[in-house]
């Protein structure tokens, strides 16, 4: 077994784990949301990962990356690049070539178990052999985002701690547990049933093993956000949770205004958020808890 104990991303879930509160994982498409990762993880002394889909080199190469990847490693804060749903061989594999990603999401959800299984243990021992941590999905988490495919053809399927274990024999670092989140819209606070039973379960089972990731988290309240932690959710990935200020204002004033006015405020009203996360999860000041 690789020894992934000086992978950053997985120093940053140890100490949130072992410290009990969240990191934030944030969605970024382009400069403005990755430059806001870095100044509001310096802002608020807080760890931080910026989170890429496929999308990002299928779009921009590895500039993209790149950019993120130096984002990274020039922080004053911790900081991670991951990969999230990663739904090839292809995708990770490309990925992993950038030699940039400290983590990669193992997303192979759209296949029926056994074939999900399979092929997350043989990417599993890929991407271990070079270094670079894993993240897979027991279950189905439902729905869609910008930039990732949208499984609303596909059944719903909720995790049990037994699923929770089999994913854990395949080697993975992280753990996303499908407990009726979805990626996308709720609709509405009310929508949001998440069956937090069924999550205590799930951490009692992995507890030691694998460090837990919380998906689905547009429309999640500072509230939800902390009984997502104290249930162990050490990564909560944002999406337009931290977006929509920037997306109202671009809406708004895109070509109305000077361009470097429109950069700097659409960065600073994506900060703005992050850091709002950053108090919701617990991980203002935490800096310190990961060695670097």
């Amino acid at each position: 077994m690789p020894d992934l104990s000086q992978n950053i991303s997985v120093r940053i879930l140890k100490a949130a784990e072992a410290g009990h509160y969240g990191v934030p994982g944030v969605v970024c498409y382009n400069m403005e949301a990755i430059l806001a990762c870095r100044k509001a993880a310096e802002a608020k002394q807080s760890p931080c990962q910026i989170l890429l889909f496929p999308w990002a080199q299928d779009y921009a190469w590895d500039h993209l990356v790149n950019l993120a990847s130096d984002v990274c490693r020039s922080a004053r804060v911790p900081m991670s690049l991951h990969m999230d749903h990663a739904q090839s061989e292809a995708a990770i594999k490309r990925a992993v070539q950038t030699d940039k990603f400290d983590s990669i999401m193992v997303d192979m959800s759209h296949y029926e178990k056994p074939e999900n299984l399979a092929r997350t243990a043989e990417l599993v021992r890929y991407c271990h052999a070079r270094g670079i941590a894993t993240e897979a999905e027991p279950g189905r988490i439902n729905g869609g985002e910008a930039g990732l495919k949208h499984t609303g053809d596909l059944e719903s399927i909720l995790t049990t701690p037994e699923e929770a274990l089999q994913f854990i024999d395949t080697g993975i670092d992280f753990l996303a547990p499908a407990i009726g989140n979805i990626h996308g819209a709720y609709n509405g606070v009310e929508n949001i049933q998440l069956d937090f039973p069924r999550l205590k379960a799930i951490r009692e089972a992995s507890r030691g093993k694998v460090a837990l990731v919380m998906h689905g988290t547009n429309e999640f309240t500072a509230d939800i956000f902390r009984q997502c932690v104290a249930e162990g959710m050490t990564r909560l990935n944002v999406n337009q949770v931290v977006l929509w200020k920037y997306e109202q204002y671009a809406a708004e004033h895109a070509g109305r205004v000077p361009l470097t006015e429109f950069l700097e405020t659409g960065t600073a009203l994506i900060q703005e958020r992050i850091e709002w996360m950053m108090d919701a999860v617990g991980s203002t000041g935490k800096a310190g808890d990961v060695k670097i």
